[in-house]
């Protein structure tokens, strides 16, 4: 699939080690949700399974907080944040793609299992950039849960149980500003989680870099188009609510539309092509 790199041209880079990003226009993100419709018709099955593997995964989170809807609210959103690492397949089908090759479950199997063949260079620190990634957003979104359940456990004046219990005590409450906080901590939270994930994770399985190096870049994309970048996390975020709002049925088609949105959102923000790619580099070590 062809790229056009979007105007002006790609800004200098004031470090080597990191690519060039590029600005785009504001309602670019529009094009990355058609681009991913015309993915998932070519993959099929392989993209809605990913979908249908994270609706399970937030129905056993439902199942096991049914009663506890203090606990509910943030290990739902807590989940959403490790979602750029859950999607990596996603990414990798999207490449494939773009590159004529074909997609199948041995191609997604792959790519989550890749990292542990063994190589020459596997204790180098850029080998295992996508583990300690997805184990520091992991962490990111155990801290939100706790937060999120001490906060409206501590603060709200009545047991948070269910979901109306949340809606009256918590969201339209009048006599606390709980909700208030909540959303300004979650906020807080989600905002340096997003500029650092936007292209972190496909600049990680596409080339040979360092997390440092991918989260570095995924901050100065949203620094050269704060609007674009904003609106895009609008997108993100109002796709996903409605994914949840149909009893987590929709994510069956929001998880991988988003999840191969942002394989292009990758390819039209960053300039790798002065960076080696990780897989040629992997076949000379083996």
């Amino acid at each position: 699939m062809h790229h056009p790199s979007p105007s002006p041209a790609p800004m200098a880079t004031p470090n080597a080690q990191l690519p060039a990003v590029r600005t785009i226009e504001v309602t670019q993100s529009l094009r990355w949700l058609v681009l991913a419709w015309q993915d998932m018709a070519k993959c099929g099955w392989l993209s809605y399974a990913h979908g249908l593997a994270m609706t399970l995964a937030g129905a056993a989170i439902l199942l096991v907080t049914l009663d506890r809807f203090w606990l509910m609210a943030g290990a739902l959103s807590g989940f959403l944040v490790v979602a750029p690492v859950l999607a990596t397949s996603l990414y990798a089908l999207s490449r494939a793609l773009e590159r004529g090759e074909k997609v199948n479950l041995n191609l997604v199997v792959s790519t989550w299992l890749n990292w542990q063949k063994d190589r020459s260079s596997k204790w180098g620190n850029d080998y295992w950039a996508m583990i300690q990634f997805g184990v520091l957003l992991a962490l990111a979104g155990t801290g939100w849960v706790m937060t999120s359940a001490a906060l409206i456990t501590l603060l709200s004046p009545v047991p948070i149980n269910s979901l109306l219990d949340f809606i009256h005590h918590v969201v339209l409450a009048r006599d606390n500003y709980l909700f208030e906080i909540w959303m300004v901590l979650g906020g807080m939270l989600a905002a340096p989680i997003f500029a650092s994930t936007v292209v972190a994770m496909p600049l990680l399985l596409d080339r040979r870099v360092t997390l440092l190096q991918a989260v570095l870049t995924s901050w100065r994309v949203v620094l050269a188009n704060p609007v674009p970048m904003a609106f895009w996390a609008a997108l993100l975020l109002g796709i996903t609510l409605l994914g949840l709002g149909s009893a987590l049925l929709g994510l069956v088609v929001v998880i991988p539309l988003l999840g191969h949105a942002s394989w292009h959102a990758y390819r039209d923000l960053v300039d790798v092509s002065a960076l080696p790619e990780r897989n040629a580099l992997e076949k000379e070590n083996r």
